[in-house]
């Protein structure tokens, strides 16, 4: 007997019926200038020497570099089987790796240039869903984090487990970020015997603090520092700004700003209205971008903390997002990635056209809300029976 996958054939409520046709429709808008793969798009991320371009992790076990201007894709690197959830980059140029974190429990790995694939690295016992490649004395180390709440250091060139970060999280980690002040900007700089110090986001809505130690000996979290609880519910994103603060993107629909010299206390926050998966800081114009389940691209004054304008384009929900130069790039399971200016003639210009839609909406409804009132022909009885009264 055969099965039938036609959603038609199944029963729907009313509510869902709607749904799927609200995102029908809006699938068919051009806003973002959307590229369009071929899966769910769950991760993007970008390499300081590859300008132009972008790599994504797909749902169907694929990454791509992407080159934006020419919308295409020109590197597929395959092998994985399940979802690919998060992507890093090397930062030694002799090694050029792209790695990928997985449902199947690994973190794969390719030449980013030639797509050879190279090290394939076991240790978690569950989803990989965060990676962060830095460099330490010389070396390349990967950096993951997991479902099973746990954070594995590794050894990039040997493949080795350098530590295994136990005992912090008691959920699965999100994402992580390394504290800038602490990880000189010049791979070739000396961190002076200093630890780098690693920021981890997890869905216990908890963000913690792990040091390394310059020599790789140790990594560990000390007793000084406490998890920060700025969120009421899971952490999806990390950011530091320009000026060393960290910004961060929670399910409660909030981004918020934790000063640092404010011991890491939120001195902002910005209220989205949805589970917010991404946030990123446009520090030449002052914005900052936010964006998540509710399909939208929220820009806001970053002085003031006002949503300045809204870009809709997507119709599921972005999952990731970065900034390059003015330009806000964003992707999501809707398998589209979308631009957006930031430059002040154009987002003068979409605040504009924004506005001028909304105005002939409104009087559109001013309009339908009129004759809804009274038709043309009960005006002119009623007029002829206001004449008649008179006589």
């Amino acid at each position: 007997m055969s099965k039938s996958s036609d959603p038609d054939h199944f029963f729907q409520t009313s509510h869902s019926l709607a749904e799927t046709s609200r995102k029908t429709l809006k699938s068919k808008n051009h806003h973002g200038s959307p590229i369009r793969l071929q899966s769910k798009i769950l991760a993007i991320i970008s390499h300081p020497a590859d300008p132009g371009a972008v790599y994504v992790a797909e749902s169907a076990g694929t990454a791509r570099r992407v080159v934006l201007e020419a919308a295409e894709s020109s590197h597929t690197y395959r092998g994985p089987t399940t979802p690919l959830t998060s992507l890093a980059l090397s930062t030694i140029s002799t090694i050029d790796s792209l790695f990928a974190g997985s449902w199947d429990k690994s973190i794969w790995s390719w030449n980013r240039t030639t797509r050879v694939p190279q090290r394939r690295y076991f240790g978690h016992s569950d989803f990989v869903k965060a990676l962060l490649c830095i460099r330490v004395n010389g070396a390349d180390v990967l950096i993951s984090g997991s479902a099973d709440a746990s954070i594995i250091l590794w050894d990039v060139e040997t493949g080795d487990k350098l530590h295994t970060l136990k005992g912090g999280h008691t959920r699965g980690i999100l994402d992580l970020a390394v504290d800038p002040i602490t990880y000189p900007s010049s791979p070739l700089a000396k961190h002076d015997g200093r630890s780098i110090v690693v920021f981890s986001a997890g869905s216990d809505r908890e963000i913690r603090r792990w040091r390394i130690s310059d020599d790789l000996s140790t990594a560990r979290e000390t007793e000084t520092d406490k998890p920060l609880l700025q969120h009421e519910t899971s952490v999806y994103r990390l950011h530091f700004d320009a000026d060393d603060d960290l910004w961060t993107a929670s399910a409660d629909g909030s981004v918020k700003c934790l000063g640092r010299e404010r011991g890491w206390q939120a001195d902002t926050t910005l209220v989205h209205g949805d589970y917010v998966r991404a946030v990123a800081v446009d520090e030449r114009g002052g914005w900052v971008v936010s964006a998540g389940r509710d399909e939208d691209v929220k820009i806001w004054d970053r002085a003031s903390g006002k949503l300045h304008h809204t870009f809709s384009g997507h119709f599921e929900e972005i999952t990731g997002m970065l900034l390059t130069g003015q330009t806000v790039v964003t992707v999501s399971i809707d398998a589209t990635i979308r631009r957006w200016s930031l430059k002040a003639e154009d987002l003068g210009k979409a605040v504009r056209e924004a506005e001028e839609a909304k105005n002939g909406v409104e009087k559109e409804e001013k309009v339908v809300q009129k004759k809804g009132i009274i038709t043309d022909d009960e005006e002119r009885e009623l007029a002829e029976l206001m004449g008649s009264d008179s006589e």
